[in-house]
């Protein structure tokens, strides 16, 4: 009996607060001449940056909280290749106490107004308070900024 492989299945928010274009660079390339995974989830840092970044925030401080990720899941739907331009849509959302979730929408930008998926991304933060080395409770105002 041949057992079926899950894969893992991305379910993304109707709707995305920030998004922003981001070029595949020569160092994301692995030997397969496309972007490998670990350059990938670079990419989605770097869009996770960017829209903290516009509040003012960094991992290293969400309203005088530190950021972890504790997990992460993606989709990949199409290869991107050195001088794509890639548009990430990201959204924060299933706030509770202790943290939150990014969710990320990857597409390639192609002709006129016609994007391809090249993948979705979710990523599992943890509020942490870096000094004490413990969890931390989420401000209710970056819950505020973020959800908005």
């Amino acid at each position: 009996m041949i057992k079926i492989m899950e894969r893992i299945k991305i379910n993304l928010p109707d709707t995305f607060s920030f998004s922003t274009n981001i070029s595949v660079r020569i160092t994301d390339l692995n030997y397969g001449g496309h972007v490998g995974n670990d350059a990938f989830l670079s990419i989605l840092h770097e869009a996770r940056i960017q829209f903290l970044h516009q509040f003012g925030y960094s991992e290293m401080n969400v309203e005088g909280v530190g950021l972890i990720m504790c997990d992460v899941g993606i989709e990949y739907k199409r290869e991107l290749a050195y001088g794509d331009v890639v548009k990430i849509s990201v959204a924060a959302t299933g706030f509770d106490r202790l943290g939150f979730d990014f969710f990320y929408l990857i597409e390639l930008i192609g002709e006129g107004d016609k994007n391809i998926i090249a993948g979705k991304a979710k990523t599992g933060m943890l509020c942490f308070d870096y000094t004490n080395k413990k969890k931390a409770s989420i401000p209710a105002i970056a819950i505020e900024k973020m959800r908005s």
